[in-house]
């Protein structure tokens, strides 16, 4: 089974978005079936369009949540029906802290998908975080615990 771990930046526009789930469906393919296992804190933008993916190719996703309050405090309404279609499909759920989601509680639940990862993939453009626990932060993490990164961005993506 092969386990691969998601991290991305959550805000892009429709354009970007549509680059970003073509890149990760070519990525991801060559793991398609029951085999493949993606990781998920299921954030907007790159963390709901890799699940999508994921079940889209036959795969199954375990989703770890930053804190129980996640949902309400995390997800903006336009990204709720997804999250929620998400989650319904999901096989497994972890909350990585009891707490109230903030910048600690992120960095939490992106250690636990790397721990639970083979590989991770970071669709991100290489910029430092506007906050603790961001993309930049999980890649460093994921080199330091020697769990392989792949950089997923394609040409012509923004990220806002």
């Amino acid at each position: 089974m092969t386990r691969i771990g998601i991290t991305g930046h959550v805000r892009f526009g429709e354009r970007t978005a549509e680059l970003v789930e073509k890149a990760l469906r070519e990525t991801l393919k060559k793991w398609a079936g029951k085999e493949m296992t993606g990781v998920s804190c299921l954030a907007p933008g790159s963390d709901q369009i890799f699940a999508k993916v994921i079940l889209e190719l036959g795969g199954r996703i375990e989703v770890v949540l930053p804190a129980r309050d996640y949902r309400e405090v995390g997800i903006p309404a336009r990204n709720l029906r997804e999250f929620d279609r998400l989650m319904a499909a999901a096989d497994s759920l972890r909350v990585a802290d009891p707490g109230k989601s903030g910048p600690d509680t992120y960095l939490a639940a992106s250690k636990e998908v790397i721990a639970g990862s083979d590989l991770l993939l970071a669709v991100w453009d290489g910029t430092p975080d506007r906050s603790p626990g961001g993309t930049g932060d999980a890649v460093a993490h994921a080199h330091s615990e020697g769990v392989r990164v792949e950089v997923v961005w394609p040409a012509g993506a923004v990220h806002d």
